[in-house]
């Protein structure tokens, strides 16, 4: 398996349903596609809500997971 790139990271601990995944939309509208972004959230429920968005607009979940205390999540922009 290929190490992930990450093109951008955004740091959106310390905010709330919806900051992480708002943070994510616009970061992938200023991507291109094959871009990764990655999130760190501190709010638990980024970890389904931010995967059914991608899930829903056809991009890919690259990973999620569990960090200290916050989630790491990486997508890449499909289209």
């Amino acid at each position: 398996m290929s190490e992930v790139v990450i093109s951008k990271s955004l740091d959106a601990r310390g905010s709330f349903c919806p900051g992480p995944l708002m943070e994510l939309i616009k970061g992938i509208k200023a991507s291109q596609v094959g871009d990764v972004i990655e999130v760190l959230s501190s709010d638990k429920g980024s970890a389904t809500d931010i995967p059914e968005w991608v899930k829903k607009m056809k991009h890919e979940l690259v990973y999620s997971k569990a960090e200290d205390g916050y989630f790491r999540i990486a997508v890449k922009k499909m289209r």
